[in-house]
């Protein structure tokens, strides 16, 4: 990995290159009226289902949607006190990590051991990640499960309950 670093919001992102992208990206994360709505919805979902999305957790989640890219949970921990919600220890935002995951409210992104947050809205969803390995831009898209995986498994006397593909390129932006 080269001495690149993406901040935002200090939070760092270390995209796998030795270079720093020569062009402008959007900006991806949330603020404002849209990260409010967006805390709001997730904290609803949390409340239908019987959850609850304590302070620790919304916070977590406050972080990954401002990012808009993956986040390392180390600098989570980092972020997590600038807020003026005081540090937090590393259990504290490994377990909240935990909650959203199994919320379908966040994802790992394994190749890059990051956490992005999920807005598709449904929990339990098969989700694909385009990663730009020049900028570190990352997009959920729906995962192409198909039939025949699902056949499969069943064959192999599983039940899918997840499916999570990482596809690794360029975006348009790099591209060019």
């Amino acid at each position: 990995m080269g001495g690149h670093r993406l901040y935002l919001k200090g939070m760092a992102y270390h995209p796998a290159h030795d270079h720093a992208p020569d062009h402008e990206h959007e900006r991806l994360g949330l603020s404002g009226r849209a990260l409010i709505s967006e805390l709001n919805l997730a904290e609803a979902r949390c409340v239908a289902d019987g959850q609850k999305l304590t302070p620790a957790r919304r916070r977590v989640l406050q972080l990954l949607m401002q990012a808009g890219h993956p986040v390392k949970a180390y600098d989570l921990i980092a972020a997590f006190g600038q807020g003026g919600e005081g540090p937090a220890k590393p259990p504290t935002v490994y377990r909240a990590l935990e909650f959203l995951e199994h919320q379908g409210l966040a994802h790992r992104i394994e190749s890059l051991s990051a956490y992005v947050a999920c807005r598709r809205g449904d929990g339990g969803h098969a989700a694909a990640f385009l990663i730009c390995d020049c900028c570190g831009r990352t997009d959920e898209v729906e995962a192409p499960v198909s039939e025949a995986l699902k056949q499969v498994a069943g064959d192999s006397g599983y039940t899918l309950q997840s499916v999570a593909i990482e596809a690794h390129g360029r975006c348009a932006a790099c591209r060019t």
